[in-house]
């Protein structure tokens, strides 16, 4: 019998270092889908099981190693622990931790390197820290989050992993060029 060992979707990955940016891939732990049933009041459920608050459209709450994170209408993806079991009696759980990979984009021209791949505005005064958003990096379906001052956390399926380093590498390099 063969043993499988699992790896990251960018296992092996050093950091990249381009002028002030640097893109590293990042470990969230159990990736879990959390979509209320209809009429379901899960806030209170949550922020018990939790110890965080259930995030509104468009926001992340938490921390690293445990975060809440929107995800679309009626869905929140809880990143880092398990879900505590009485979440179930309010919505569906769908365990996402091998659909996803996961980087951070930190430095001080972040937000201009994502200029050059989103289509939003991420200027600190518009998407501020605990901002979040599904849309579009480059051609893929994903997620940004801002987590610091320049850093934003970047997620797309787990396909796209190498596409993601490419562009990241590919949009850090443009801005390191105009500088």
């Amino acid at each position: 019998m063969a043993d499988l060992i699992a790896k990251t979707p960018l296992e092996g990955m050093d950091p990249v270092t381009i002028g002030t940016c640097t893109v590293a891939e990042v470990g969230l732990g159990t990736l879990t889908s959390i979509s209320p049933y209809a009429g379901a009041k899960i806030a209170d459920t949550f922020k018990t099981a939790h110890g965080m608050a259930w995030p509104a459209p468009n926001r992340a709450t938490g921390k690293e190693g445990a975060r809440a994170i929107w995800f679309g209408r009626d869905m929140v993806l809880l990143a880092g622990p398990e879900p505590d079991k009485a979440l179930a009696k309010h919505a569906a759980l769908t365990d996402q931790s091998d659909a996803w990979t996961a980087v951070t984009l930190s430095g001080a021209a972040s937000e201009a390197v994502l200029a050059r791949l989103i289509p939003l505005d991420l200027s600190a005064a518009s998407f501020k820290r605990g901002h979040t958003a599904r849309t579009q990096i480059q051609h893929m379906t994903g997620s940004v989050t801002r987590v610091g001052a320049d850093t934003f956390l970047l997620m797309v399926f787990r396909s796209m992993a190498g596409t993601l380093l490419h562009d990241l590498e590919r949009a850090m390099a443009s801005v390191v060029a105009r500088g």
